[in-house]
């Protein structure tokens, strides 16, 4: 048996140490070496830099919670310039928004319907069917931002308070650089180390919710529900 010395074990022993701390193969190793050299910036540049490959690029899907006005909504939703669509929960109920330009479509089931009660008689005439929100009804303003790709991510991806870097980690199987604002208190945001810095990940501050970005770039097709898909509800939508 050949004896190992005890400076071999210590030089083997922090080497895994290393390399588990960093998820690296040694502590030597360059964490941004491979990746877009983002990671390299300061935090205040990489936020800049993950802004504007979003605003740059044509589509995006977003998925998780927003929370605001006390109210979680759950968004699974694909935006691009001319509008978007997908699903939003909120309050134990499920609807499909759709906006083609400036046409704004909502599709829901009978029971989404029935919780106003002005609609109630309604519901099996518009359960399943998209009903267009009039521009000047209240709800379309509302509604509209959830489908607004510009406006939601200017809103999301600015992060408060002073901004750090808080190490790499990876999303999806992607290497990420994470930023933080006001160490964490004012959100976080990883932005990808693989091609365009796109946004992969963010939490919101005082947990206001927590969205997942991904298809950065893939075009889907955009049209107007036919009309034997849709229905005139002739009326304001409920407010609520």
């Amino acid at each position: 048996m050949t004896a190992t010395s005890p400076a071999r074990n210590r030089t083997a022993l922090l080497g895994a140490v290393c390399a588990i701390a960093l998820g690296v193969s040694g502590c030597g190793e360059d964490p941004d070496a491979g990746t877009n050299g983002v990671g390299k910036l300061g935090a205040d540049k990489i936020q800049a830099q993950a802004k504007e490959a979003a605003s740059k690029v044509d589509a995006v899907r977003l998925a998780g919670s927003v929370v605001t006005s006390g109210r979680t909504y759950r968004l699974d939703m694909r935006l691009k310039k001319d509008g978007g669509t997908g699903s939003v929960s909120v309050a134990g109920t499920t609807f499909q928004l759709l906006r083609v330009g400036e046409a704004l479509f909502l599709k829901a089931d009978a029971e989404f319907w029935k919780q106003d009660g002005d609609a109630t008689a309604a519901a099996g005439k518009l359960d399943g069917k998209y009903v267009k929100i009039p521009a000047g009804d209240p709800s379309y303003t509302k509604f509209s931002g959830f489908t607004d790709k510009d406006l939601l991510l200017d809103g999301l991806l600015t992060l408060h308070g002073a901004l750090s870097k808080d190490g790499h980690h990876e999303q999806a199987g992607t290497r990420t650089i994470r930023i933080t604002g006001d160490k964490g208190g004012g959100g976080t945001l990883d932005v990808s180390l693989k091609g365009e810095p796109y946004p992969l990940l963010l939490q919101r501050a005082g947990s206001a919710g927590s969205l997942a970005f991904s298809s950065w770039g893939q075009d889907f097709t955009l049209a107007e529900p036919s009309k034997d898909e849709t229905v005139d509800y002739g009326k304001q939508l409920p407010a609520s």
